[in-house]
């Protein structure tokens, strides 16, 4: 946002970079003011001035304020949210097509925001926008439903740094419950917190292999493999069980509503694992000492790497006030899990996604698989379009075989991070084809019309999305199980 100054302010009044750019251009011209005699006036470069009003950067509060002075305006003309109008509102609608998924998806060059480009110009390219917007959407059938959904869930959580109070408060109320008194939630814990909640626990060999974890709320029972999956903490199938019980969600009437309660179940668990208030006081003693580490917050809590990464993104921008971003990579560099608000840009498809996508080979999410110390953190500044971050990966392994997590930040904020001082250093110009993903010239020349891959199709790419409450599992099979194993009338527990 433009200073912190401007967080009371409410959400949808809070200006972007480039309706604010041309707001201040707007009240410069009707001032008869050129750029230079601003800059003069408030002790700055014309270049810097510019750059404001072309919303290519973010404004301070001191500049506004010092700007709207210059120009007889208040602050408020400044930041008011009436939305533009005529030919600034044309420019800024342009300026945010050119810079969105679907556009960076065609391969060509932006067009230049010229005064000599007329009107009807902009609104033609704007209308040809809308029309490969539609045909996008009509062409993305049932597959891409969750897709847009992720985009959708994404973006809310971006809103809201990825932190949600209200679940935080209802694992506090949870822990204080059964007695918790801070570190570790221990697997006695978990048990006891099933049985607060009036459920047992049933360890069975036959659990359908669609689910991780069934619950019987007719009989009170949750039934838990014998045997986890490698990766996999038994407190955290428990407790995500336990979660969803506690949320009581109805059935999902479709896959958003499924993704959105699949976040809150998979939060409110995590909340239990590593409680805020304890996880708050260890992160501000590290940031204080400028030792951050995501592998400290594992260690401290003892969960697993993802977990503890996850966690840090819930509590790092609200309580630390530093933005981050999240990365889970297959060893084949596909983009599984993502989160930013920090600005960075992760590869999408036309509708924004970012499931399914590749990541550039020069991040360190990749880089990291050719690291042959898979024990100690691995660290890496990558200079992106966006700017230089600094980020920590570390490479887990799961049922599904090797993935890199990765935690980042803006370079400005690296300095309370443990690793700052890594010497490796990538660029990445992503999503420029040039960078990693085309060939290079000579090599495509020398093979060209020689080479004929044949290529992996998953299953999930063709398939359809289940028609199902609950998409990916098998209802007809969990029924059965739990008809195998509910307790006869006598025995009910």
């Amino acid at each position: 946002m433009l200073d912190h100054a401007l967080a009371a302010r409410e959400p949808e009044e809070v200006l972007d970079s480039l309706t604010l750019g041309r707001r201040l251009r707007r009240l410069r011209t009707d001032a008869g003011l050129t750029l230079a005699e601003v800059a003069q006036a408030i002790g700055t470069v014309t270049s810097h001035l510019s750059v404001l009003e072309n919303g290519k950067r973010e404004a301070k509060l001191s500049e506004l304020q010092a700007i709207a002075r210059v120009l007889g305006a208040s602050l408020d003309q400044v930041l008011s949210a009436e939305p533009l109008t005529g030919r600034a509102a044309l420019e800024v609608e342009l300026e945010r097509v050119q810079a969105g998924p679907l556009f960076a998806s065609l391969g060509i060059p932006p067009l230049p925001v010229r005064k000599s480009l007329s009107d009807d110009a902009i609104e033609t390219v704007l209308a040809l926008h809308r029309e490969l917007q539609r045909v996008h959407s009509e062409r993305a059938a049932t597959p891409e439903e969750a897709r847009r959904a992720n985009t959708a869930l994404r973006t809310s959580m971006r809103a809201r740094d990825n932190y949600f109070g209200e679940l935080e408060a209802t694992a506090a109320d949870l822990l204080k419950a059964v007695g918790h008194e801070g570190g570790p939630l221990s697997q006695r814990l978990a048990a006891e917190l099933a049985a607060h909640l009036g459920f047992t626990l049933h360890y069975v060999g036959d659990l359908p292999a669609s689910t991780r974890s069934v619950t019987d709320l007719a009989n009170g029972r949750i039934y838990l493999p014998v045997q986890h999956a490698p990766g996999r903490d038994a407190r955290t199938t428990l407790l995500q069980a336990l979660a969803g019980h506690v949320l009581g969600r109805s059935e999902p009437r479709d896959y958003a509503e499924f993704l959105h309660q699949r976040v809150e179940t998979n939060y409110l668990a995590a909340a239990l694992l590593i409680p805020e208030a304890g996880a708050v006081d260890f992160l501000q003693r590290a940031k204080e000492r400028r030792e951050l580490a995501v592998e400290d917050l594992r260690d401290a809590f003892a969960v697993s790497y993802e977990t503890a990464a996850h966690r840090f993104t819930n509590l790092a921008t609200e309580h630390l006030g530093i933005p981050v971003h999240f990365l889970k990579v297959s060893s084949g560099g596909v983009l599984s899990k993502a989160y930013e608000n920090d600005a960075v840009q992760f590869p999408t498809d036309a509708l924004g996604a970012v499931e399914g996508q590749t990541v550039c080979r020069q991040w360190s999410a990749r880089q990291v698989f050719d690291e042959p110390d898979r024990f100690s953190p691995y660290h890496q500044y990558t200079d992106k379009p966006t700017g230089t971050y600094w980020c920590t990966s570390r490479i887990e392994s799961g049922s599904g075989g090797d993935f890199s997590i990765s935690v980042g930040t803006p370079f400005a904020h690296v300095k309370w991070f443990r690793g700052r001082e890594t010497a490796r250093r990538g660029s990445s110009t992503c999503p420029d084809p040039g960078c990693c993903r085309r060939a290079p010239d000579t090599l495509a020349a020398k093979w060209q019309g020689r080479a004929r891959p044949q290529a992996r199709i998953h299953a999930s790419l063709l398939a359809t999305l289940p028609t199902e409450s609950f998409p990916g599992v098998d209802q007809t099979e969990v029924l059965g199980f739990l008809e195998r194993h509910a307790p006869s009338v006598g025995t009910r527990a």
